[in-house]
């Protein structure tokens, strides 16, 4: 449950500076009139995708896996850019205190603020991060493309799906996509000299499965999962 902003006054002032707040309206209002119970089924399929239980079922998994092969740097990398994405968002929407587009219906199971978009956030930092992972061992560039495309497609499934529910407006969605994409740049940058304190050794039994040691063991250029 989210408790009162110590300065709610402000938070409301922020809530109403918004542009594009009648095609907000349009959009929530045209989706909340068309829905069906098929289409709900569907969109809630698609919103899976961004549900913190499915993100904090991949984060375990991926966890578990980093710790076991000692990919350091891409085990900090994942926990900041992903937890800690969603984190800050948690406080953008206290900050920001706008009201949900509908939050009457018997498919409705959210409640708290709508800006930003915590499901879509939360793809684009999941999705986004692992491409990220795992562009640099990706040789082709139809792969390359692949990976992102579906990165791309699951991200916008996810923030079309909270839009046509009515769980978030239109603003809420395109935010949280431009703020997960400003996150990730920031973890990628900030990461670089982490990623330059290891380095990969020539007896890799895969491309996939670095061996990382310290950079005070050898003098070869430092390379990560990140490059």
């Amino acid at each position: 449950m989210t408790t009162p902003f110590i300065l709610p006054q402000n938070s409301v002032a922020l809530a109403m500076v918004n542009p594009l707040a009648g095609p907000d309206h349009e959009v929530a209002t045209w989706f909340h009139t068309h829905l069906t119970h098929t289409f709900v089924t569907v969109l809630r399929a698609f919103t899976e995708f961004g549900s913190s239980e499915w993100i904090g079922g991949v984060l375990f998994f991926l966890v578990v896996f980093f710790v076991w092969k000692r990919w350091w740097p891409s085990l900090v990398t994942l926990i900041v850019a992903v937890p800690g994405g969603m984190l800050l968002n948690e406080l953008v929407k206290v900050l920001v205190h706008r009201p949900r587009p509908f939050l009457a219906g018997w498919f409705v199971d959210w409640s708290g603020y709508s800006f930003a978009s915590g499901h879509t956030i939360g793809a684009t930092l999941l999705y986004g991060q692992l491409a990220l992972f795992i562009l640099p061992m990706m040789k082709r560039r139809r792969w390359r493309t692949l990976t992102v495309s579906g990165a791309a497609l699951l991200i916008a499934l996810v923030g079309f799906s909270r839009i046509a529910l009515g769980a978030h407006f239109l603003t809420d969605v395109l935010a949280a996509i431009f703020f997960g994409m400003i996150w990730l740049a920031f973890c990628l940058v900030a990461g670089k000299p982490m990623r330059r304190s290891v380095v990969l050794t020539p007896a890799v039994p895969l491309v996939s499965e670095p061996a990382l040691v310290r950079v005070e063991e050898t003098r070869q250029p430092a390379q990560s999962l990140l490059g």
